[in-house]
């Protein structure tokens, strides 16, 4: 079962918010009058000498004492409540799930995602209330794809209005062929337990690795020698308010040639930075891979 973590993040924070408020409103004047009593008790000791007076110091904490559930309430909220704010507007963390993105993010990698980069979006309706950037030709962006109501990450190759064709595994935008700059040929790994074999490894194949130029920063991706289904040919419109997604490991990516556009309002916000890799409990975390994503 997918867990909508902003959903309970913002549940949270409303609850706990709800507990502080109603505990002063409640017992805030009880509390109040409670130690002026205490302070009238004690009132032969000066200000040094409550602080050593056990008797007065336990009066005191009586006197400041809270429901469990006041107590936690107020110790949690500023808490939630910044990380609330934190997630919705301005970084989030995320964890790669898949090797869609291999070879600029591999499976395990903690990325940052800007979440103003895009605009200011009202958290869990994800309605835009102040423009700030549009996205752009070649980020990587995290969004909802529009039949998942799961976190995807890919890289922006086609904007509203663009003409995408993906031909044996080379792209044209607007007709306008993305050159390809060759680096190395890299053999499949084996598959980890649990998880399935490429289908350039199931091919007996090879990965040609490659800069592409999207935008004004080159970026490196991956394509098997004998391309996939989706990578064979395919013309792909992209209508107005909309965005067309691949990822950077051509042949092993479900994308925007799998299930369509990724519609504005779904554009969650850009990666920009990965800030640690540690693929699972078993293994130990690593910092070879932090740097910006480009």
């Amino acid at each position: 079962m997918d867990i909508d973590l902003p959903l309970i993040l913002f549940l949270a924070v409303a609850l706990t918010g709800i507990g502080w408020l109603l505990d002063w409103q409640l017992n805030g004047a009880k509390r109040k009058r409670a130690l002026a009593e205490v302070d009238a008790q004690f009132v032969h000791l000066d200000a040094s000498q409550k602080q050593l007076d056990e008797g007065y110091l336990a009066a005191q904490a009586a006197a400041k004492a809270q429901p469990v559930w006041a107590e936690y309430s107020q110790s949690f909220f500023p808490v939630l409540a910044l990380v609330f704010v934190l997630r919705s507007f301005l970084i989030e963390p995320f964890q790669i799930p898949s090797g869609s993105m291999i070879p600029t993010l591999e499976i395990g990698d903690y990325i940052a995602v800007n979440k103003f980069a895009y605009g200011i979006r009202l958290p869990i309706l994800k309605t835009k209330i102040i423009p700030i950037g549009e996205p752009k030709r070649g980020d990587v962006v995290v969004f909802f794809p529009p039949h998942d109501k799961r976190y995807f990450i890919k890289r922006l190759i086609g904007m509203p209005g663009d003409t995408i064709r993906y031909s044996n595994n080379v792209l044209y935008v607007n007709g306008v062929e993305i050159k390809q700059e060759f680096i190395e040929t890299r053999v499949p790994p084996y598959a980890a337990p649990g998880e399935a074999p490429s289908m350039c490894f199931q091919f007996n194949s090879q990965y040609s690795v490659v800069t592409e130029l999207l935008g004004d920063t080159p970026h490196i991706m991956q394509k098997c020698n004998r391309p996939g289904q989706l990578s064979i040919e395919g013309t792909y419109v992209v209508p107005p308010g909309h965005y067309f997604m691949m990822g950077d490991n051509r042949d092993n990516s479900l994308d925007s040639r799998a299930w369509g556009m990724v519609p504005d309002k779904n554009i969650v916000g850009k990666a920009f930075a990965v800030w640690l890799h540690w693929r699972n409990v078993t293994d130990l975390p690593s910092f070879s891979s932090v740097g910006i994503i480009k």
